[in-house]
């Protein structure tokens, strides 16, 4: 049997960093169900359809094929057979992503391939409904987050690492309207499992939270021997 832990959370609170070295530390796969989103956006993008047409998205469904694949224990982002895993990580993606990730068929195409891998694998997935919708039934949920200003300091130090300049109160507004539009989309909103452990990262490094993580994976582990 499978070991599955979901955690959700809002964007920016340090989930997908947590859950991959929580996962590198537990010996389990880490999938970034933020980042097969992400892969459809950038397809939109490039091909020049319209993120806010939800038809036309739609329409380009049978065209896209994302795969993750694991190689040298690092996950990688197969966009219809190429490798995208650093082109999607930009802004524009990341919104592109964000909006079309509530068109109910867009989540219906990843759906079965992210519950396929949690049932072969012992695994740690991320995202906005996994312990809600993708695994309701996972041995552990936890709701990571972290307040909007330590979210945004974070947003704009990963941008100026990149040699991009960003506005504090730019980035924080943005952060806080994609925290409105995931909490209140029709389908699979941003939300705290009943069951979720909530963990705050606000005063926690990305070790610190990590390290919370696998403490709770253990304590889940013992519990269920």
């Amino acid at each position: 049997m499978s070991f599955n832990v979901a955690i959700d959370g809002p964007a920016g609170a340090g989930k997908s960093t947590a859950a991959r070295t929580a996962a590198e530390l537990a010996g389990f796969i880490y999938v970034d169900t933020g980042a097969m989103y992400r892969a459809i956006g950038l397809y939109f993008l490039e091909n020049d359809v319209d993120i806010h047409d939800e038809e036309a998205c739609c329409e380009k469904l049978p065209d896209i094929q994302v795969t993750i694949i694991h190689k040298d224990d690092v996950q990688h982002i197969l966009l219809n057979g190429e490798d995208v895993s650093e082109r999607i990580r930009t802004q524009e993606v990341g919104e592109a992503a964000s909006v079309t990730s509530a068109y109910p068929e867009v989540r219906a195409k990843l759906l079965d391939l992210q519950r396929d891998l949690a049932k072969a694998y012992d695994v740690i997935m991320d995202g906005r409904d996994i312990g809600t919708t993708i695994l309701p039934d996972a041995d552990l949920k936890i709701f990571l987050t972290a307040s909007a200003d330590v979210r945004a300091m974070r947003r704009v130090s990963e941008l100026e690492k990149k040699g991009i300049a960003a506005d504090f109160e730019t980035v924080r507004q943005e952060i806080l309207d994609r925290d409105e539009r995931d909490m209140n989309r029709e389908i699979s909103p941003l939300r705290k499992a009943e069951d979720a452990v909530v963990l705050d990262s606000s005063c926690l490094d990305i070790e610190e939270t990590a390290e919370e993580v696998l403490r709770l994976i253990r304590e889940r582990q013992q519990d269920g021997n």
